[in-house]
């Protein structure tokens, strides 16, 4: 496929970011069987907003990734608004996540970085 990329961002956990890391920064791992879709967030501020507020406490760390697949091949997939506006995901189903992982462009790339406020009560 050729044209023009689109950027996607994926807010992510410790874990998952090694698995990402082991792939040589190419590859999303399998999803869990709790996790019947893979959904990569079109805007950088939501997220940010997952990763810090979320992620971040949760796990101790929180990363925002980005990465970049043809436009072509995402047409494949629907955007999902899932709250506001800007609230938007493409929902990739687990099975699918092979060939979406083929598609991408480049390395995905950690962009940034949230720690929990230690000093925060």
């Amino acid at each position: 496929m050729s044209g023009e990329l689109t950027t996607l961002w994926r807010p992510t956990g410790p874990e998952e970011l090694e698995l990402v890391r082991r792939s040589g920064w190419r590859a999303w791992p399998p999803r869990l069987p709790e996790q019947p879709i893979f959904y990569p967030v079109l805007n950088e501020d939501y997220a940010i907003r997952i990763a810090r507020d979320w992620n971040a406490p949760r796990y101790g760390v929180g990363y925002v990734t980005r990465f970049h697949v043809p436009q072509e091949f995402l047409a494949r997939y629907p955007i999902r608004q899932v709250g506001g506006e800007t609230i938007l995901e493409l929902w990739v189903p687990a099975e699918e996540l092979d060939e979406f992982n083929a598609h991408i462009s480049g390395v995905i790339e950690v962009v940034h970085e949230f720690r929990p406020d230690l000093d925060r009560t």
